[in-house]
């Protein structure tokens, strides 16, 4: 008898155990996933100056000559970034060293509007139009200057927070130049470097 009582006692106590009871379970602490680091992006935003150097190619039908040489001078423009989309204005204003026989075309001076995109992280690619203003020396010491209108492309790229470089693909065109008959076409690549505040 003490047998049996001893049996149910010892099931008693382990009864329990094998119902559910509780028991103690050590759980490891949950380990959270590493932040995914999203690439800075770069912000378009703001005034910008800086210079420009290239070379031109001008062709005026033969009436004023024809002939290439060097440009180069200064920017200045704003832009603004609305995400992915970018717009913005410039003033430029080169000195250039282009000899057309004889006549020789001294500034070139431009108003831009331009509107482009994004590219990767730091590029920027846009389309540009506007007006053009230019001034020929005459082989008589007289100085023609007219308006215009050009069109064309560029590409941005930013260094770091201040500085980018980019090139700049310009087609420019006048017609009946200050009254001389001539439509004056110049062809400019020109690279850029700017400052941005």
């Amino acid at each position: 008898m003490k047998r049996i009582a001893a049996i149910a006692l010892g099931g008693l106590l382990a009864t329990p155990a094998l119902a559910g009871g509780p028991v103690n379970v050590v759980e490891e602490p949950a380990v959270a996933p590493a932040p995914v680091m999203a690439a800075p992006s770069i912000d378009w935003t703001g005034f910008y100056a800086g210079g420009e150097l290239g070379y031109g190619d001008v062709d005026t039908g033969g009436v004023l000559g024809d002939g290439d040489g060097p440009v180069g001078g200064i920017l200045a423009g704003y832009r603004y970034d609305f995400g992915r989309a970018v717009v913005g204005a410039e003033l430029s204003y080169d000195i250039t060293g282009g000899d057309l026989d004889g006549y020789e075309v001294d500034n070139l001076a431009r108003l831009k509007l331009m509107a482009g995109g994004e590219v990767g992280e730091r590029g920027l690619l846009y389309a540009t139009a506007g007006s053009a203003w230019a001034d020929i020396s005459a082989p008589d010491g007289d100085d023609l200057s007219d308006n215009g209108w050009f069109y064309g492309i560029g590409y941005d790229h930013m260094l770091n927070d201040q500085w980018f470089l980019g090139a700049e693909l310009l087609r420019h065109e006048f017609n009946d130049f200050d009254d001389t008959g001539a439509d004056v076409d110049a062809n400019t690549l020109q690279l850029r470097a700017a400052y941005r505040f």
